[in-house]
């Protein structure tokens, strides 16, 4: 089995390549600098060149609000680049594993959504996710959809950091409070990736860590585990002015993943006390 990876210099790419690695499978990394995923001539010819048995495609547009004044931009990426990555797939016979997102549900109620419920993004970021989601469902038959959640990884930037900073910085920090989901901690998400890639069972996926909290719950944690004197003030997302609007209600069912017969990741308060012993070692 040979693997590309694209987005490898990100969070998930950098720990999906770290496990094909670990496991001796033939695999290449790829970003911005060796083909452009907005541009379809070269992408075709950069997978074509390679030959991949599958994609596990990592790049993405993630600045949620950012994505609000460049909604251009990010659907070229979000929507177009993975049209792109998944006609390439058609052409070379690739399975494609395509990352997705909660957002792409409208985030209403408090149970938990299943995989075939309605959709209904609340901003960009949400709709252009979505929109590569149907752009691969529509070209290949053969495709893993993964969506995930409050991504944290040792190669980038990300709420966890940033609460790190924060709660050495200030003396008081304000978290949202009614924003439920689940945190994805990537060193746990890349080995069901791979494990994913080398089976049939194709499909669409929720692959989180286990257990849900909010953000300010996330928050509270981080600070405990990490020694931060701020004080976490929990705030209502009314009182957090945002240019995108934020799901209230991110929990996602694992049933796909039981029917399935993949394992669960672990549960997210594990994750965090392994992932801030790796950022600081």
């Amino acid at each position: 089995m040979k693997i590309l990876v694209t987005g490898v210099k990100g969070q998930l790419g950098y720990d999906v390549m770290k496990v094909l690695h670990q496991r001796g499978i033939e695999c290449l990394g790829a970003d911005i600098e060796d083909f452009d995923i907005t541009d379809k001539a070269a992408t075709l010819a950069f997978i074509e060149r390679y030959a991949p048995d599958v994609v596990i495609h990592c790049s993405a547009y993630t600045a949620v609000d950012r994505a609000q004044e460049d909604p251009e931009l990010c659907w070229r990426v979000n929507v177009d680049g993975a049209r792109h990555i998944a006609a390439a797939c058609k052409k070379v016979g690739a399975k494609m594993v395509y990352i997705s997102t909660d957002y792409v549900f409208p985030g209403t109620g408090e149970r938990f959504y299943e995989t075939d419920d309605p959709t209904g993004p609340l901003s960009v970021y949400g709709k252009t996710k979505l929109g590569g989601e149907l752009a691969v469902k529509e070209l290949l038959d053969r495709y893993f959809i993964v969506r995930i959640s409050w991504v944290f990884g040792k190669n980038g930037n990300n709420f966890v950091k940033t609460m790190l900073r924060l709660g050495r910085e200030r003396d008081q920090v304000n978290v949202v409070c009614d924003q439920i989901g689940s945190p994805t901690y990537t060193a746990d998400l890349a080995p069901l990736l791979c494990d994913m890639a080398a089976t049939e069972k194709y499909g669409v996926y929720h692959a989180t860590n286990e257990g849900v909290c909010s953000w300010a719950d996330f928050a509270a944690r981080i600070f405990e585990l990490g020694g931060c004197k701020a004080v976490m003030n929990p705030i209502p997302s009314s009182e957090y002015p945002a240019k995108a609007a934020r799901p209230f209600n991110s929990r996602l069912s694992k049933k796909s993943l039981d029917d399935a017969v993949f394992s669960r990741l672990p549960t997210w308060q594990d994750a965090l006390e392994r992932y801030l012993k790796e950022i600081q070692e």
